[in-house]
């Protein structure tokens, strides 16, 4: 039997955490040992966050790695390292599986100085992308081509960044259907008026998410005289600000930010429609949830929006940090109930097919 031994930095529960979780209990128990390092929630000497619970639960062993925190610390990351180099020599796994950019250069190099023979680094998205100063952006790319070079594979989880990092494997991200609610039960759950024609979103309410942009191209909307509701479900640092902009744009009778919802994509099918505004994303889940949900899409093409969502086939496609194009889209999908229906069956198709925890988690134990 092989030891699997996963590091991620944080244990708060986002994408990358969803990912370990997935693949970490989903690994074949008579082949595979699953055992997680993690740090906190992000702050130094923060206590471990829900990946942990949610991996206990499951069965999966987990280590706490003390020194991992989000922000940079020369005097942390060296702590970190020896660390994980502990660990290492400690645990003597088969595999190391690394995930998140902090946890993939500081684990791959303690993985070689420990002499683990088989190093897997999962790339959730290209850091260097992100909008940040250009000293920054050349630190983060050689950080980021070294880690793959200390690394006997890379995985990447979208097309675009399979292209951009030489000799990786695509591997994309799954999802096990979850059961939903029934649309009218859903509805009466977040407040939705059942004869409403409701646009919906779901994510922290974060500058990434883009948020602004969906509530200007509602502004834009509502002046055309489109009727709809926009319900975004999510909590976050820019609830004030959307607020506000909410008052300023006029919005309070047609937008609802309903807070942070427990199991948010059980409720998907209180929606007629789908949005995303991110500015950044690596291959969202919340994208596949919404296709099964069976609800058509639209989307910025951003990250790996363009591997789920086929433009014009199972929804449209916009130009990020565009309200005008966004709102010409969402306008596209009111006015057209037979189009809506079109793209949501397809999208449903494509994400049963080719969106599957089990095709996940078989094409990693093949890396492993």
């Amino acid at each position: 039997m092989k030891k699997i031994l996963f590091v991620i930095t944080k244990s708060n529960w986002g994408g990358a955490q969803r990912y370990v979780f997935d693949v970490a209990a989903g690994l074949d128990r008579e082949r595979f040992e699953p055992v997680v390092a993690l740090g906190g929630t992000g702050l130094a000497s923060a206590a471990p966050g829900l990946l942990k619970e949610r991996l206990e639960t499951a069965g999966v062993r987990t280590v706490v790695v003390e020194s991992f925190m989000r922000d940079i610390s020369v005097r942390k990351e060296f702590s970190a390292l020896r660390e994980l180099i502990e660990l290492f020599k400690r645990e003597r796994p088969d595999v190391v599986h690394l995930n998140s950019s902090k946890a993939g250069g500081l684990g791959a190099l303690a993985a070689r100085l420990a002499g683990v023979k088989r190093i897997v680094f999962t790339s959730h998205g290209l850091a260097w992308n992100e909008d940040r100063n250009a000293v920054s952006k050349v630190f983060i790319y050689l950080a980021s081509r070294f880690t793959f070079l200390l690394c006997h594979k890379v995985i990447t989880i979208t097309k675009e960044n399979q292209k951009r990092v030489p000799r990786s494997v695509l591997i994309h991200n799954g999802i096990s259907p979850a059961p939903m609610m029934l649309k009218e039960d859903a509805r009466t759950a977040l407040n939705i008026p059942q004869d409403a024609l409701a646009i919906g979103a779901l994510g922290e309410l974060t500058w990434n998410k883009g948020y602004h942009q969906l509530l200007r191209a509602a502004q834009i909307l509502k002046r055309a005289g489109k009727q709809f509701v926009l319900v975004i479900m999510g909590e976050g640092e820019e609830r004030t600000f959307l607020e506000t902009l909410i008052a300023e744009e006029g919005l309070e009778d047609t937008v609802m930010l309903a807070g942070f919802v427990q199991d948010g994509a059980r409720y998907l099918r209180a929606f007629d429609i789908f949005a995303l505004s991110s500015v950044k994303e690596g291959l969202p889940y919340v994208l596949m949830e919404a296709g099964h949900a069976g609800l058509p899409s639209v989307a910025t093409d951003v990250g790996g929006v363009r591997d789920i969502v086929g433009d014009g086939i199972s929804g449209l496609l916009v130009k990020p940090k565009n309200e005008h194009d966004l709102a010409e889209k969402l306008g596209k999908l009111i006015d057209d109930e037979a189009l809506r229906a079109k793209f949501g069956q397809a999208l449903q198709k494509r994400v049963e097919q080719e969106f599957t925890i089990a095709k996940m988690v078989a094409s990693t134990q093949e890396v492993y």
